[in-house]
């Protein structure tokens, strides 16, 4: 239990006396941030509830002007006249990006399935401030500071019930199997320390320089926003803060090595005898630290494809416009993969045919990452013209070889589809217009009758004209004459 008694004026103390006197407010509370702060103060939206815990809650709002720095968790247990209460917090952290008004327009948040309005408010920046500006109440404590102790308080450094921890849902994983990788924060439903996230803007991207492996191909989820997730590990319940996680696939065998790495967080102390003037906590820090971890890579069984296969788990969707066609009539023909797995790394199906000519695919790719899975779709988009006709399986000229590692088998998606072609073959048309055969077979079709040269002929035609200028320069000298 921690006993924590928070006050600044003495109207605060006031209220917080006579507290029963009062009819029980709502258990929720959305407190917005003081109306004036300095472009190197932070604003802050608090969410509390009152002896419950927190299970949902939506994103905090986007606001010009101001940049999210991320949350922080605080949990408070108050006794007020021999009576317990408790209450959590979610507060997010603000940085303006400029001096002058900030408009938090109206908006509301879903906490616990129930809706809380917030009416807005204006909020100045100003230059940034070089000291704190005093309380007009504080003439009055600084000369109650040895009345009430505050300048004798002895601060406790509480035992925290947290850890860090880099964790992987696999292992070990084939060539090109994808497995997650998520940094967070593990904090105890009983932890007594109070704990603060602390210039994660910095810290994260210093972290992640040093984990990121480079021997994968990356799909990061991008995590925004930490929010709170219940979790139970080995019967003990925590509150998990997901930090950073992306799926990786590695890219050869070499194992995939994940170093130690540290994240400071702000810790308080906590004042061994609280009161009601004094400061019941000081700000202190402490570095969490995770474990290295090591994920094995192994190599896929003996195949001749094996080393430019996709590895996942997926199934094939295709269409056709018709599967009845006409020889020489075109139509499109769409290949689309789709499943779990590394969909940047699939490549176009292997197409081998002599009665159909198919033209470059169109691709296009669509990756969802969501609920600690990598699933996608990468469609092929063809056009075919038959050339002969007939009725023909396309599984015997298009399929796609793939390693599936939930069964540790290599499997084939080929096309369902039989398509009936009715008309004339063209195979011949297309061969006479496009091969002109080799230098030897043209010899015997070529005429042996000797061709007045072409250049000889150009230079009859320049002679004859010469010949008629000749002809009317004479004529005309004669006439003139």
């Amino acid at each position: 239990m921690r006993l924590v008694f928070s006050i600044k004026h003495f109207f605060g103390l006031l209220l917080l006396l006579f507290a029963p006197l009062f009819t029980q407010a709502q258990n929720i509370q959305l407190i917005l941030g003081p109306d004036e702060i300095g472009e190197n103060q932070t604003w802050t939206i608090t969410v509390t509830v009152t002896n419950e815990q927190f299970k949902t809650y939506d994103n905090f709002p986007e606001i010009p002007g101001f940049k999210k720095r991320g949350t922080s968790s605080q949990s408070t247990t108050n006794i007020i006249n021999g009576q317990m209460s408790s209450s959590q917090s979610i507060i997010m952290t603000y940085s303006p990006t400029k001096q002058g008004i900030i408009t938090i327009a109206p908006f509301t948040l879903k906490v616990n399935d129930k809706v809380v309005n917030s009416p807005g408010k204006k909020v100045k920046v100003g230059p940034p401030i070089q000291r704190q500006q005093r309380d007009p109440f504080d003439s009055f404590f600084d000369r109650s500071d040895d009345f009430f102790g505050r300048n004798e308080t002895e601060y406790l450094d509480v035992k925290d019930d947290a850890f860090l921890a880099l964790t992987t849902n696999k292992d070990e994983v084939y060539v090109g199997e994808g497995f997650n990788a998520v940094l967070s924060l593990f904090v105890s439903e009983n932890n007594k320390a109070p704990l603060q996230f602390y210039n994660l803007d910095k810290q994260v991207p210093d972290i992640l320089k040093k984990i990121k492996p480079g021997n994968c191909w990356e799909e990061n989820f991008k995590i925004e926003n930490i929010e709170p997730e219940s979790v139970t590990i080995q019967g003990k319940n925590y509150v998990q803060y997901k930090i950073y996680q992306s799926a990786y696939f590695p890219l050869n065998t070499e194992p995939v090595k994940f170093p130690a790495v540290g994240l400071e967080m702000i810790k308080y102390k906590v004042a061994k005898n609280p009161s009601f003037f004094g400061q019941n906590r000081k700000e202190d820090y402490k570095t969490f630290f995770t474990k290295s971890k090591v994920v094995k890579v192994k190599d896929l069984p003996p195949h001749p494809l094996k080393d430019v296969v996709a590895v996942g788990d997926y199934q094939l969707d295709e269409k056709i416009r018709s599967t009845t066609l006409e020889t020489g009539q075109s139509t499109g023909y769409e290949f689309n993969i789709y499943g779990e797995g590394n969909i940047s790394a699939i490549a176009k199906p292997k197409i081998s045919s002599n009665e159909f000519e198919f033209y470059e695919p169109n691709v296009r790719q669509d990756i969802n990452r969501m609920n600690n899975r990598v699933t996608g779709t990468k469609s092929f988009s063809y056009f075919l013209i038959p050339k002969e006709p007939g009725q023909f399986k396309m599984s015997d000229y298009v399929n796609w070889v793939y390693f599936n590692p939930r069964i540790k088998k290599y499997d084939t998606l080929k096309s369902k589809l039989v398509i009936t072609v009715g008309g004339e073959s063209t195979k011949n048309e297309a061969i006479q217009s496009n091969d002109l055969g080799t230098f030897y077979d043209r010899m015997e079709s070529t005429n042996n009758t000797l061709r007045e040269s072409s250049d000889k002929s150009w230079q009859k035609w320049v002679f004859n004209i010469f010949i008629l200028l000749m002809l009317g320069a004479s004529a005309y000298l004669v006439i003139k004459k």
